[in-house]
């Protein structure tokens, strides 16, 4: 990626209330990074480095990693983890998969056992308490793979009067939860919908309007079957940044890497998610 295309790596910071929030938690930084992508071709080492100096930069007190470490092939993982055993927090790392890293049994479990012996906690419908016991952290399987059907058996297991975080690659999976409580969902896959027109916005949020305009005027078009055809994302409408899914927040990042056709007025994104009581 050239940032004369793409434009410079951004930090974004956002604040989010959160219900019944330890007051011990008031002011937490959670940092976020997303979608690397990371094949030799979609992210570059001196990007990758510039993030990661900029997460240490910001003292987080939690990194969250959401998912698409690699494209097709896991064994860059192998060479990412040196770099992402880097970054500093008061509390460690967490992350789940995406579904770039869920290609294959035996790819997800390479690129699982990787993550977990460089000292990040990874999670695939688990939960963990790198912030104590009372802010659990869970993590999602991927929103494409079978795991996720049974997401919900790990909420149930949390009290509904405790507040919770998620992470789950896919964004589209905040329409599932929203039946539970989600106090802050952080996501990525949509690449921030890679190419923004000046003035207009993503190109693919433009794209699925005008289509579902379209088809919906069609007499023997069905609901059902116009979200079949959107393979990438259902709901373009949360392509980043802060949103209210019902109840819950969700926060969706940008991510550092790419995907064909590659990114055009996109940045790619640090986030920090500042903590406070609401």
């Amino acid at each position: 990626m050239r940032p004369l295309f793409t434009g410079p790596l951004t930090v974004e910071t956002v604040t989010v209330p959160i219900c019944d929030l330890p007051g011990r938690l008031e002011g937490c930084r959670i940092v976020q990074l997303s979608d690397f992508h990371f094949d030799g071709e979609r992210l570059s080492v001196g990007l990758l480095q510039q993030a990661i100096d900029r997460v240490n930069d910001l003292k987080p007190d939690l990194v969250a990693l959401t998912g698409d470490y690699v494209t097709h092939d896991p064994a860059p993982i192998f060479t990412l983890v040196t770099y992402l055993s880097q970054l500093k927090s008061r509390y460690g790392t967490v992350a789940v998969l995406g579904n770039h890293d869920n290609r294959t049994l035996g790819g997800r479990y390479t690129i699982l056992r990787s993550l977990q012996q460089a000292g990040i906690c990874t999670l695939w419908n688990d939960i963990a308490y790198p912030l104590g016991d009372d802010l659990p952290v869970v993590g999602l399987a991927d929103f494409w793979s079978r795991e996720f059907r049974t997401a919900h058996r790990v909420l149930k297991t949390l009290p509904a009067s405790q507040p919770r975080l998620v992470l789950s690659h896919n964004p589209d999976s905040a329409e599932v939860l929203a039946r539970w409580r989600i106090d802050l969902q952080l996501s990525g896959h949509t690449h921030g919908g890679q190419i923004v027109l000046p003035g207009v916005g993503p190109a693919a949020a433009v794209s699925q309007a005008l289509r579902l305009a379209v088809l919906s005027k069609l007499p023997f078009d069905r609901p059902h079957r116009k979200r079949k055809r959107l393979k990438i994302v259902h709901h373009w409408e949360w392509v980043s940044g802060l949103h209210r899914v019902g109840a819950n927040h969700l926060y969706i990042n940008r991510g550092l890497g790419t995907y064909a056709p590659g990114r055009l007025g996109c940045p790619p994104e640090v986030t920090v998610v500042e903590l406070v009581s609401g």
